[in-house]
């Protein structure tokens, strides 16, 4: 992964706070809701074409976003820069996640192209070798080195017979947080606490739901589940999870690590569980933002900040495609406005 940088954060700090305030949030994205034709919400968020087919206007939402954060690389030079880059790997992680599902479901290299999000050059992966691996070893090989290959490989090994998505999703994704969590270790003392509490709230709620959905949905033993884990990241907090009898047990267990706080419903389910974890992440970004408004973690609390926005637009014209009420799309958007809390 290879980017011509120079360390200029006073400048770009300086962008990022007038980009923030163009931003689709608090009324903006109420108004935004309003909204009924995917046209006139292209409109509205000032893409240069009228885009008709949803699924267009996400993928030019998500490329927006990979050019802009890509954009921001260039301007942040030493270990501050080394983690924003691998900030913005995180979408070479989510095309190697399309890949190796397309592999497990021998999915044609057509259907997958249309599912990968173009990367800027030093991120882009071999797609074509990636499609048309024979096995697993040699789609591993494709890989470019890193953390992410080194587990995906390992889980390869213990699930040779029977491969499946959830572990080697899994698998990938816990080498992207360990190798985020590696390179926030080479900061400095300021900046690693503030980037670290937002990349440990992300990697702690991946274990969250490893851990849940793992026991839950697919009826997994611990020590499989162990095997895909961070390795010493909150120890004695996943082995509670592995121990709870219910996902609202597991979810008391981790407020203050993924949640800040839990819905009064007795009933919460998944999807209400991960609105708060965003919310949760919502607040982090916009701490980091503000607290360093004029350093690294500026510039990585409005890539967070823009991953949320990101995610709202999606879920706001999947609603107009459905032909949701304003009201409904709303309410999933984050942060939830229906959700009435109470912490725990």
């Amino acid at each position: 992964m290879m980017f011509t940088t120079t360390n200029n954060l006073d400048y770009l700090a300086t962008r990022l706070h007038a980009r923030r305030s163009r931003m689709a949030e608090g009324e903006r994205l109420d108004a935004l809701c309003h909204i009924r034709t995917i046209p006139e919400l292209s409109r509205a968020v000032r893409l240069d074409s009228d885009y008709q087919a949803v699924a267009e206007f996400q993928h030019r939402l998500v490329q927006d976003l990979v050019q802009e954060l890509a954009g921001c690389v260039r301007h942040v030079g030493g270990a501050g820069g080394e983690v924003f880059a691998w900030i913005l790997a995180r979408f070479q992680v989510e095309n190697m996640k399309t890949l190796v599902r397309g592999f497990v479901n021998q999915t044609s290299p057509e259907v997958l192209q249309e599912h990968l999000v173009t990367l800027p050059e030093g991120l882009a992966l071999d797609v074509k070798g990636l499609a048309t691996a024979k096995s697993l070893e040699d789609f591993v090989e494709w890989l470019p080195p890193g953390t992410p290959r080194q587990r995906l490989r390992e889980a390869g090994a213990m699930h040779r017979d029977q491969p499946q998505p959830f572990f080697l999703e899994a698998a990938l994704d816990c080498g992207y947080f360990q190798e985020l969590l590696a390179k926030i270790r080479q900061l400095s003392g300021e900046d690693q606490a503030i980037v670290r509490a937002l990349a440990l709230h992300e990697a702690n709620f991946f274990q969250f739901m490893l851990a849940v959905r793992g026991r839950f949905h697919f009826d997994l033993p611990a020590d499989a589940l162990l095997a895909l884990r961070l390795p010493g990241i909150f120890d004695d907090w996943f082995q509670t999870l592995l121990t709870a009898p219910d996902l609202l047990a597991a979810a008391k267990a981790s407020v203050g690590i993924v949640f800040d706080e839990l819905p009064t419903e007795p009933g919460s389910d998944e999807v209400a569980l991960e609105a708060l974890a965003w919310k949760r992440f919502l607040r982090l970004a916009n701490g980091a933002f503000r607290r360093d408004h004029m350093g690294l973690g500026a510039v990585i609390g409005y890539a967070g900040l823009r991953r949320v926005e990101t995610a709202n637009l999606i879920t706001l014209s999947e609603g107009i495609r459905t032909g949701m009420t304003a009201e409904a799309i709303r309410a999933r958007l984050v942060p939830r406005k229906e959700l009435e809390a109470a912490y725990v």
